[in-house]
């Protein structure tokens, strides 16, 4: 396997990573300036036809990386197209009907100057089947799909396998998380023995590198580490039990953010927590897996287009909602997972934009908390808000178990926080 470890290592411009003249100029009329670590990397890798695994911060322009140069093959392969059979030439998997649409949608935007000659389509469950058909008669040359609703799409001969030239595995760690092992194993039987496959992931736990010794042939490995550069700040407030609503409520009205994105753990805490910031003067609307996909997608453009300042989602937000410029997320609830964690922060702070990550923690969350540090290699200063100030007893107890906090001479009570500290310029990095 051939390591990558350089994301310092970025070309100046598109062009020197070999791209053609229809996707160059794409580019340019979308303001992409110059190519992110992972775009430099991972593109030309591909144009020269390796099998790679790639891993990267979520927002850091992965789609991009893998759909430009699939692009780029397909419209130079003379016998991509063919009566024989509903065929698909590239094939991307990804876990949630979110990214599917999401895909589809970027790589339909970066194929405008190729005159409709590349046909991309997306297919997920929670809609009609029978549409997706429709749509793929007589193939296609890319395919987003999830692998439900692409397993019974083949049951139903709308579609073919056997045909596939490159598999782009995305958000990998998500599937198996999700349980699509079975539907991998029943898909990979499928297709061609000879292809290429590119896999990408946030997280590489073991289910993930298995994958990667017995699917992909001597690929080139990318693993960026760019914290360093990150322009999304992570902070953690603490607060007694009981009081992260009214916390909550006090940010988003100090702070008048236009668009703030909550992430809490099931359904009926969407609804609960909307319901109780109604009562203290903010609307909010939810995102879960109860709501069809219509209004799910209704919710996502509304909330995209800033005509909703408050969306409180389950982790199904926690990948494939790419919001241009969101300001902040905010844990309400700390994900089961301690790699969901970095997956809902990273829906702020995309692209290069400054972004805050919040996270509510009481006495209870505290040692869950430091799981998901540990895990991801953090570690984060607890922070306090006036007027929220936590108990003494948890205070010492939970929050400062590794390193309590010093008192001020002369006084008995820690420390605190003055009001004015909690204002705009502080959501900027520390040094």
């Amino acid at each position: 396997m051939s390591t990558v470890k350089t994301p310092n290592a970025t070309s100046s411009n598109f062009t020197e990573l070999g791209l053609i003249s229809p996707l160059l100029a794409r580019l340019t009329e979308l303001k992409y300036q110059q190519p992110t670590p992972i775009q430099a990397q991972v593109i030309p890798c591909v144009l020269a036809g390796r099998d790679l695994i790639a891993g990267a911060n979520t927002g850091s322009g992965k789609t991009a990386a893998f759909a430009l140069p699939l692009l780029q093959q397909l419209s130079k392969a003379s016998n991509s197209k063919s009566s024989q059979g509903n065929y698909v030439t590239g094939l991307i998997l990804v876990p949630t009907r979110e990214l599917a649409k999401q895909v589809a949608d970027s790589i339909k935007s970066y194929a405008v100057h190729f005159n409709g000659s590349i046909k991309t389509v997306a297919v997920f469950g929670g809609v009609s089947a029978n549409t997706q058909m429709l749509a793929l008669r007589g193939g296609t040359d890319i395919l987003v799909a999830t692998p439900g609703r692409l397993l019974d799409l083949i049951s139903s001969n709308a579609i073919k396998l056997d045909r596939v030239t490159t598999l782009v595995l995305d958000e990998a760690d998500r599937m198996l998380s999700f349980g699509f092992t079975e539907e991998l194993s029943a898909l990979f039987a499928l297709l061609p023995k000879k292809k290429q496959i590119l896999l990408f992931s946030a997280t590489f736990p073991e289910q993930v590198k298995a994958l990667t010794q017995e699917l992909l042939n001597d690929p080139v490995e990318i693993q960026l580490q760019s914290s360093d550069a990150s322009t999304l700040v992570q902070r953690v407030f603490t607060v007694n039990k009981g009081q992260k609503t009214a916390l909550l409520a006090h940010l988003i009205k100090l702070h008048q953010w236009q668009q703030t994105l909550i992430f809490v753990n099931a359904k009926k805490s969407c609804n609960h927590l909307a319901e109780k910031l109604a009562k203290r003067g903010i609307s909010a609307e939810v995102f879960h897996g109860d709501k069809g996909q219509g209004a799910r997608n209704r919710v996502l453009e509304a909330f995209k287009a800033g005509e909703i300042q408050v969306l409180i989602a389950t982790d199904i937000a926690a990948r494939g909602l790419d919001i241009e410029k969101l300001p902040v997320v905010i844990n309400f609830d700390l994900p089961r997972s301690p790699s969901d964690y970095m997956h809902r922060i990273g829906r702020s702070g995309r692209a290069g934009e400054v972004g805050l990550a919040l996270s509510l923690i009481d006495h209870e969350d505290y040692h869950h908390f430091k799981v998901i540090e540990k895990k991801n290699k953090l570690r984060l200063e607890r922070e306090q808000v006036a007027g929220f100030e936590v108990a003494e007893a948890y205070n010492e107890a939970s929050f400062n178990v590794d390193k309590p906090m010093a008192k001020p001479e002369g006084s008995g009570k820690k420390k605190r926080k003055d009001h004015e500290q909690i204002n705009a310029d502080i959501w900027l990095r520390k040094d």
